[in-house]
């Protein structure tokens, strides 16, 4: 038994690198981080771009307020704190996926210059691929379902980005998707050209 263990140990006591895990899936892991105004456009954009890459054979992770402020960012409030956190702790999860080899596609307002840099440091620039989905604020309060921004300019949302809380416009993002000016199906096709150069594993 001794000796099996021996043998064993060698090949499975180690964490496989991250190479390995991508040659395995044949792709290179990258986070696509969409930010913007609600209502701009992020999700809706996210989860058509999952579709496409799915149907390419690409393993990839959507997330959003869905599934992380209901579980593990379930505690924090939109404070300018908490939202720091938030974003630290998604940046955190996705650099996991990353070295998993698997393609993270996140969708989040991240309003500020400060909060989009430090989930870049945390992540690694060269993994970084940043969207700036954009939309003007009137674009987005018609296109708000929820009443959210009614609401906010009630005060009855406190911290509401947009509102009551600032946005920071992206200066130097990898790409910038006009929502107003183009359709879904051209925003895919546009957003494509750009990452799939770089999701490509080279044989």
């Amino acid at each position: 038994m001794e000796k099996i263990r021996q043998n064993i140990y060698p090949v499975f006591g180690k964490l496989r690198k991250r190479e390995t895990k991508e040659k395995i899936l044949g792709q290179k892991s990258r986070v696509i981080w969409f930010s913007g105004l609600s209502g701009a456009g992020k999700t809706t954009l996210a989860k058509n771009l999952e579709d496409k890459l799915s149907g390419m054979n690409f393993i990839v992770q959507v997330l959003d307020g869905d599934n992380i402020r209901s579980g593990i960012n379930n505690n924090l409030t939109f404070s300018e704190e908490d939202r720091k956190e938030n974003i630290r702790r998604i940046s955190e999860v996705s650099k996991l996926f990353l070295d998993c080899g698997i393609i993270t596609i996140n969708s989040f307002i991240s309003p500020t210059r400060e909060i989009r840099h430090m989930a870049m440091d945390i992540i690694g620039r060269e993994d970084f691929i940043e969207v700036f989905v954009n939309a003007p604020l009137e674009i987005c309060e018609k296109r708000d379902v929820k009443g959210l921004y009614a609401r906010a300019r009630k005060g009855e949302i406190k911290d509401f980005t947009g509102i009551s809380a600032p946005f920071e416009e992206p200066v130097n993002a990898d790409i910038e998707i006009h929502t107003d000016l183009i359709t879904i199906d051209e925003s895919i096709e546009k957003l494509l050209e750009f990452i799939l150069p770089k999701i490509k594993l080279s044989i």
